[in-house]
Order: structure tokens, then C-alpha cells, then sequence
């Protein structure tokens, strides 16, 4: 089982409908996206972390092991932003604004990211794909999701031990043996695939299967008290950012204004 994966199920919230935990992760991610980077993005993305690590009670090791990833494309996708092709500089030079629409684009995806991550590490999978059969979505999507979503783990966990074993046997003790190695183990993986599914059709096939697979879903309920807190979380966090942006780009322009040159006595 993936990190993120083994702390969805212990999660504090593991036992909240996924609805009142999709309203305020997902909510978090469109206030990222929608309000200004600063300050909006900025209370997003400080209070997706004090929600993360304080009443979600995801470990810190665990949140940042799985943020770290997409921080790094949020980082290299704000890097083309300062500079710019073409001007007067030459072929290649700096961006007038580029400091600051990097920062800007840094701000906003690295804090709708931590949004979604606070749905992913509160929500697993098995609760939340069945119920999206209710939601709308066909049955056989669904179906498909959920048992490619199961046959990942078995997947990653021969994955695992095929590697295991090709190092206790010196597989990767030179490049020759490592890139041998490589292609025996994708070659044996896409064995495994194929031999675990047919038995999983056969299986299905000896328990009557027409068609749709039936599990067990825990029951839960949409908590209204829940769902509010987290609508007047959002809220309040849209009216301070509207409050402080006025306040804070008078404050920047002052700053950075330049300052009148006095002329001699």
C-alpha cells in the first residue's frame, strides 16, 4: 500500500462521508485558483497546512513525502516565467515581471495542491469510488477504476519482490546487469498482469458475475455541522483576502514607488 494510500485509512476523518471532506479540500483548491495570489493563495495555503497536520492529523513526514512531488512541477512550471524570448535584450533575456508572475503561479498551484492533498490523505479510494455510482457515473467505469485501483497494490508489491530477489542474485551490480535486469523484471510484471487478471475473470466468472461488482461501503452520513464550518472557513477566508488585498498593494506601491529626486539649493 502507497504512503498516502496507508494514511487515508487511518485517518482521524477516515469516517466522514467524502462529500464534507470534498467541500473543504476541493473548496481550498478553487479558492487557490480563483482569489489573488496574495495574500488569497497564500491563507490557502497556510491553513490547508494547520487543517492538514492539526485536526486531519496527516504526519508531517507522510504530507511532505507526498507534497514534495508536486512542489517540484509547480517549481519548474514558475521557472519559464522569468525570462522571456525575443525584445530588445536579445534572443533570450529577463521578464520585466517575471519575479513576480512566478511567484504568483508558485503561490497558487502549490496551494491548490495541498487542497487536493487534503482530500487524498483523509479519503481512500474503496470509499470513494462506489459511491460515485450514485453521483452519475456508469457502473462499469466505476468497476473498472476500482479493480485497476486493487490490482496496482499487487502489481507494485511483485514489482517488489521481483527486484528484491534479482539484487540478492547481484542483478544490479554493473549497468549491463542492471539493464538486464530491467527488462526481466518488465517482462515478468507484464506476465503477472495478464495471469492475475485472467484468474480474476475466471474467478468472477465461478461467482455468477453480471456485470457489476457489489462491495461493501461503510456507512456515513453528510455532517451538516461539518459542511458549514467548512463553508464559513471559505468564506471567511474570501472576505480576508478582499479585506487585506486593497490594504496590501497600497503597501507595496508605496514601497516600491520611486522616490522623487530633490534638486540642488
Amino acid at each position: 500500500m502507497l504512503p498516502i494510500d496507508a494514511a487515508a485509512h487511518s485517518s482521524r476523518w477516515r469516517r466522514r462521508h467524502p462529500v464534507d471532506k470534498a467541500v473543504l479540500g476541493l473548496g481550498l483548491t478553487v479558492l487557490a485558483i480563483s482569489l489573488p495570489a496574495w495574500p488569497g493563495a497564500a491563507l490557502v495555503l497556510v491553513t490547508a497546512v494547520a487543517v492538514l497536520l492539526g485536526p486531519a492529523g496527516v504526519p508531517p513526514r507522510a504530507l511532505w513525502r507526498a507534497y514534495r512531488v508536486p512542489l517540484g512541477f509547480c517549481l519548474t512550471g514558475a521557472l519559464p516565467l522569468l525570462v522571456r524570448v525575443g525584445g530588445p535584450d536579445g534572443f533570450v533575456g529577463a521578464a520585466p515581471d517575471g519575479p513576480v508572475r512566478a511567484a504568483e503561479l508558485l503561490l497558487r498551484t502549490s496551494a491548490a495542491s495541498l487542497g487536493v492533498l487534503l482530500f487524498a490523505f483523509t479519503t481512500p479510494m474503496s470509499d470513494l469510488l462506489p459511491r460515485l455510482v450514485r453521483a452519475g457515473v456508469p457502473a462499469p467505469v466505476v468497476d473498472v477504476a476500482l479493480v485497476t485501483y486493487r490490482m496496482s497494490f499487487l502489481l507494485l508489491d511483485s514489482v517488489r519482490r521481483v527486484r528484491r530477489s534479482q539484487a540478492a542474485r547481484l542483478g544490479h551490480t554493473t549497468r549491463a546487469a542492471a539493464w538486464r535486469s530491467l527488462g526481466g523484471l518488465a517482462a515478468t510484471a507484464f506476465v503477472r498482469a495478464f495471469d492475475r487478471a485472467a484468474r480474476l475473470q475466471a474467478g468472477l466468472a465461478g461467482r455468477g458475475y453480471d456485470g457489476t461488482l457489489r462491495v461493501l461501503v461503510p456507512e456515513s452520513r453528510v455532517s451538516v455541522r461539518f459542511t458549514a464550518a467548512s463553508l464559513a472557513l471559505l468564506a471567511a477566508l474570501t472576505t480576508l483576502t478582499l479585506l487585506l488585498k486593497p490594504a496590501l498593494t497600497s503597501v507595496l506601491t508605496s514601497v516600491l514607488a520611486p522616490v522623487p529626486e530633490r534638486s540642488l539649493p
